[in-house]
């Protein structure tokens, strides 16, 4: 498998992926114009790309341990000296081009049973461009013989300047562990108002989950790009805004930090049986 950007190109949009580096987004441009974050030259990092898949659950699974099915489980720690597994494996392996054209291309990632997931899966990642949006979509099919649980997401990174606002509608907002656990449900508008539109740049961090999310968000940026964001299948949306940072997160997700553990727990999945993710990016110029 070639180390080097897989580039797809439709009218003015422009993206490339590096399927070795966790399926990941290295730039999305319009008309020359970065979307998101880019990649700096060389990176192999996902943590420094412009996008990449959370398969198969999304952000935290508290200490990586969890019981399901009558057994108990205890994951890797895969990020550092962080205390809780993160983010699935996908981000972390590399993933075969299955299909490809001008403008799209299928990846795969094959799991087989491990430490770091202890059921095999089967992940597909559909990237197409249309001149004004890349499409995206994400497929988890349980390969193996028993139950799993199953979670999906994107961990998008987007621009922000002085001028940036983003506007989304919630139900909920969930504070946050000093370790960065759902900890208690508020009112959506307790970290800001996004449901009329708020300044993204902040010199405090969020990193926190939205309940009841519609799978609509508009980012306008003070350079005047305006990027619209849909989803579905995920009723989540996870925003991390580090402080006065250039570049922030929303991640939709199809379940809560954690979930795993929780009384609304992740969904399972037969043998053989799927579950999707989907998210598309627009240029609204």
């Amino acid at each position: 498998m070639s180390d080097g950007p897989l580039v797809l190109r439709a009218g003015a949009l422009e993206a490339a992926l590096s399927p070795a580096a966790g399926g990941s987004l290295l730039w999305l441009r319009h008309g020359g114009e970065d979307v998101l974050r880019p990649a700096p030259e060389n990176c192999h990092d996902p943590l420094g790309m412009a996008n990449f898949p959370l398969v198969p659950y999304a952000n935290r699974i508290a200490n990586g341990r969890f019981g399901f099915d009558g057994r108990d489980y205890q994951l890797p720690r895969n990020f550092g000296d962080h205390p809780h597994s993160i983010h699935g494996t996908g981000w972390q392996a590399a993933w075969t081009v299955a299909d490809q054209g001008a403008d799209a291309v299928r990846l795969v990632q094959d799991h087989a049973r491990g430490a770091a997931w202890p059921w095999p899966y089967r992940a597909e990642q559909h990237v197409a461009l249309r001149p004004d949006a890349i499409d995206m979509r994400l497929t988890l099919t349980n390969i193996g013989d028993a139950p799993m649980p199953a979670g999906l997401g994107f961990h998008p990174y987007f621009l922000a300047d002085a001028g940036t606002q983003l506007r989304f509608a919630a139900t909920s907002l969930w504070l946050s562990t000093p370790d960065m656990l759902p900890d208690r449900e508020v009112a959506a508008d307790t970290l800001g108002d996004w449901s009329r539109g708020a300044r993204v740049m902040g010199d405090t961090l969020i990193d926190n989950v939205y309940g009841g999310w519609d799978g609509h968000a508009i980012i306008a940026r003070g350079d005047g790009m305006r990027i619209v964001v849909t989803a579905s299948g995920a009723p989540w949306l996870h925003v991390y805004r580090p402080p006065n940072s250039v570049d922030f997160c929303i991640e939709p997700v199809s379940h809560c930090p954690d979930a795993i553990n929780r009384a609304d727990g992740m969904s399972v999945l037969a043998p053989g049986a799927a579950t999707q993710l989907s998210m598309t990016i627009r240029i609204d110029k």
